[in-house]
């Protein structure tokens, strides 16, 4: 079956699927448990690469993914894309997992949920940030329904493995951090509401880590004290703008911050979103960051209070080309005191040349009026018509044939 012409960025080669008992997986288009059917011409995920498992007889190509900041923490590194589900699945197990799958076919990262155990974390007295659900009678109801078993959170951190996915959820309490300890985390992610929880704070650096902090509702107090934390532990972190506003207005984006936080923390950097559109991600992009997180959702039309600050399948895949696309730009930059040698031959074709506006006979001497600027440069620049006045024409030209410098007297331009 073939799945038609690799994406520009995908490394696989056509001829991949032509070795003896090879599949190539495709999982921008189908979910694992289909895969296995498949005998697609190439990958299209963006940015993937594939690896070869063992099945048998058979070869089976499946999606991993390229080195980001995640897997690689140091400052410049690629992007890590990571996709938000948090409370999305809205306690549906079932659901969680085909949001992994969603996460993997757009070429995310990293899938993330959030680890809620309520009675470790809540009470009754939280209010309500957006009263949505008419189920649940308290917050803390709602964070009891959201719960899943120690169990089924090894489910969905192997199954992102399996989609070629980092696997990430943000503790809420003390009981979470272990509990997630025990599933296993590629990193840290810190909710904007953890930052002055310094003893949970502490817990997950000292593991060694890669720490992402949020900073949605603090100032530079807190997060000096965060930071100084996991510096002290010498984990590898980066801090992330953050706007606790769903969804969150141009405005109040704070693009601005990703260079203060670099200069002030000397370290990786992130934006973690809550806009709704690609926009912000991409800016951050080209300024350049270690880590991007945006909160998706299957449909505009889904049941959630993150629904207007989430983007759906089509959405995140735009955006992961576009990052990947703007961090090849800004690894490329321009040098604009050489021309570049994929210009060079358009260069006869867009510049102009000095030409005569009629037929001139050899002798004549040119005046102003004799001379006009006309595609293609191939001959004496255009800029350089004032210079040829005052010249007489060696042989006879024809207009609008560029004129060449040997078309002229010997000692002229």
């Amino acid at each position: 079956m073939g799945g038609g012409p690799p994406h520009r960025h995908c490394p696989v080669k056509p001829e991949d699927d032509e070795k003896p008992g090879a599949i190539v997986l495709c999982l921008r288009k189908h979910t694992p448990s289909a895969l296995a059917l498949l005998h697609c011409r190439a990958c299209q995920c963006p940015a993937r690469v594939l690896k070869p498992l063992s099945t048998g007889k058979r070869r089976v190509f499946v999606a991993r993914q390229p080195k980001t900041w995640l897997s690689r923490p140091e400052p410049g590194a690629p992007a890590t894309i990571i996709a938000e589900v948090a409370q999305a699945h809205d306690g549906s197990l079932g659901q969680a997992h085909a949001y992994i799958d969603m996460a993997a076919r757009a070429g995310a990262d990293a899938v993330k949920f959030q680890t809620h155990i309520a009675d470790a974390e809540s009470s009754a007295h939280e209010p309500w940030r957006t009263r949505f659900s008419t189920q649940d009678k308290t917050r803390l109801d709602y964070w009891r329904r959201m719960e899943f078993t120690a169990e089924q959170w090894r489910g969905l951190a192997a199954h992102a493995g399996e989609a070629g996915l980092l696997f990430l959820s943000s503790p809420f309490s003390m009981e979470a951090v272990d509990l997630l300890r025990d599933v296993g985390v590629a990193g840290w992610k810190v909710a904007s509401g953890e930052i002055t929880n310094h003893q949970m704070l502490a817990a997950m650096a000292g593991d060694g880590l890669p720490v992402m902090l949020s900073t949605g509702m603090s100032a530079y107090g807190e997060i000096d004290a965060a930071a100084a934390i996991i510096k002290k532990a010498k984990a590898p972190f980066a801090v992330m703008q953050c706007t606790t506003q769903y969804p969150s207005p141009p405005e109040a984006i704070g693009l601005n911050m990703l260079d203060d936080f670099r200069r002030r923390y000397k370290t990786a950097v992130g934006l973690s979103d809550h806009s709704g559109t690609i926009y912000p991600a991409l800016a951050a992009a080209a300024i350049g960051v270690e880590v991007i997180e945006v909160h998706i959702t299957m449909s505009r039309e889904m049941f959630g209070p993150d629904v207007p600050a989430s983007l759906t399948g089509d959405d995140l895949r735009r955006l992961v080309e576009g990052v990947r696309f703007l961090e090849t730009a800004r690894a490329h930059p321009a040098d604009k005191n050489t021309i570049d040698k994929a210009v060079e031959p358009l260069r006869a074709i867009f510049l102009k040349s000095v030409v005569l506006r009629e037929n001139l006979a050899a002798g004549t001497v040119l005046r102003r009026d004799h001379l006009t600027a006309k595609k293609p440069g191939t001959g004496i620049p255009a800029c350089e018509i004032e210079s040829v006045i005052g010249c007489a024409l060696a042989r006879d030209v024809e207009a609008d044939r560029p004129l060449q410098r040997d078309d002229l007297t010997q000692g002229t331009p």
